[in-house]
């Protein structure tokens, strides 16, 4: 978040004293721009937006534990900043005595720029110690007094503002990608409860509706956890990297919210297409239901007819409409009313099929009561058929012909008839016909 990473490395300590005034020259110039970095790196580290809102939030848990521990670290990398600055300002008043420093002056300088020469406040140093993990000699415990190279002291400073700016870019980080998301997803949440309950889907009355309702207090619950406590959400480098800020937000409880809802917004759109196509299915199964009951009618009507019409012959009972179908029919009727979509849609579904099987009952009750009339029409064809080919051979008027003829046409054209004995004179009129007309066959071949 433009804030450097750990200040850039000190000389090493040499295997032998400066010997002349330019490497000494040199040194300084190094130092100095050392000392530049350091106190960029500083200044944008209290500068940094994470700094601020970690100074201003109200923190709870490992945020607050650590945040405390960063700020100790803070307080000491300042003080171990004044010491650096002092160690460096006194190496360049010692250098700008002389033009020409003596032998003295560039041993003295050799020593405050390499030599164990500052000394830290004990309480400082010790303030920067870690408060978890393995003790480092960088930034571990120093006893009042100790005494510190300017190569130790950057150590030691580089130590304790990786830590502090660890925990400042990585609780930035989770505030950056998580509060704005659950943010969104609250707004999503509004929309989605919105279209839900203008469709029946509330709580106490529909799954859907009271999944809504948890998850609005996920969210709630996730928002406060994240603001108070952004280091619980934050998932350290799998690589193992130590740089300040290596790993990334913990979006687990976020994701399984944004899913839930998701399916929500499916089974929300499932039931605005159940309202949406209700009336069509319902008028549907009130025309299905009311064919297969005027199918029934009919059969009951055709049933008292051959009753009347036909004797000697089994005609299956017909049954009554469903009951059970039209109350679960009144039933549906009264969901739609009352926008109980998740009871409607199941229900509509058993209904389709339900209804279709009553029809094909009905029908089937209809072809079966029918049956006998179908009988004496097929017979009455038949004999009628067999009339007018004895007719074209111009036999219509013999007499046993003629007699067969009448006795089957009076049992089929009275009531009750009796399709067994109606049957038996049809056939034996074929027969008749049959013998009749060999021997004209006989004739006409022989003529030929």
């Amino acid at each position: 978040m433009g804030v450097p990473g750990p200040f850039p490395g000190s000389p090493g300590r040499p295997d032998a004293p400066v010997p002349d005034r330019e490497e000494v020259d040199r040194a300084l110039e190094r130092l100095g721009a050392e000392y530049e970095a350091i106190e960029t790196s500083l200044l944008a580290l209290q500068d940094h937006a994470g700094r601020r809102l970690l100074e201003g939030a109200e923190l709870s848990g490992t945020t607050k534990e650590r945040w405390a521990a960063a700020e100790r670290s803070i307080t000491v990398l300042w003080s171990l900043f004044d010491a650096y600055t002092a160690a460096l300002e006194s190496a360049r008043e010692l250098r700008e005595r002389r033009r020409w420093p003596s032998a003295e002056d560039l041993a003295e300088l050799t020593e405050l720029l390499h030599g164990e020469g500052v000394t830290v406040p004990g309480a400082a140093a010790a303030d920067g110690a870690p408060e978890d993990g393995p003790a480092r000699p960088e930034d571990g415990p120093a006893r009042p007094g100790e005494r510190f190279s300017l190569e130790g002291l950057v150590a030691r400073m580089n130590g304790l503002y990786a830590r502090s700016l660890d925990v400042i870019v990585a609780a930035d980080a989770v505030w950056s990608a998580l509060p704005a998301r659950i943010d969104l997803l609250s707004a999503e949440l509004q929309r989605t409860r919105s279209l839900a309950h203008s469709v029946g889907v509330r709580p106490g009355e529909h799954p859907a509706g009271d999944d809504l309702e948890r998850i609005t207090e996920e969210l709630l619950r996730l928002r406060e956890r994240v603001i108070a406590d952004p280091l619980a959400f934050w998932v350290s480098s799998s690589t193992g990297s130590s740089a300040p800020g290596g790993g990334r937000p913990d979006t687990g409880r976020y994701d399984r919210a944004a899913r839930a809802l998701e399916d929500i917004r499916r089974e929300v759109a499932a039931v605005l297409d159940v309202r949406q196509d209700a009336e069509r299915r319902l008028m549907q199964l009130r025309d299905v239901l009311s064919r297969a009951d005027r199918t029934l009618t009919e059969a009951r009507q055709a049933r008292g007819e051959v009753l009347a019409k036909i004797a000697a012959s089994e005609v299956p009972a017909v049954s009554g409409p469903s009951t059970a179908l039209h109350e679960q029919l009144a039933a549906a009727a009264d969901y739609r009313r009352r926008a109980q979509w998740h009871r409607l849609s199941p229900l509509l579904d058993s209904l389709e099929e339900r209804a279709e099987d009553e029809l094909h009952r009905a029908r089937e009750s209809l072809t079966a009561v029918t049956a006998p009339l179908a009988v004496r029409a097929e017979l009455r064809g038949r004999l009628d058929a067999y009339r007018a080919k004895v007719a074209r051979h111009g036999m219509a008027a013999d007499p046993l012909l003629t007699e067969r003829y009448d006795l089957a046409r009076r049992m089929l054209w009275s009531a009750p008839c009796d399709l067994r004995a109606a049957e038996q004179a049809v056939w034996r009129y074929q027969q008749a016909a049959a013998e009749a007309l060999v021997p004209q066959q006989l004739e006409g071949r022989g003529e030929s």
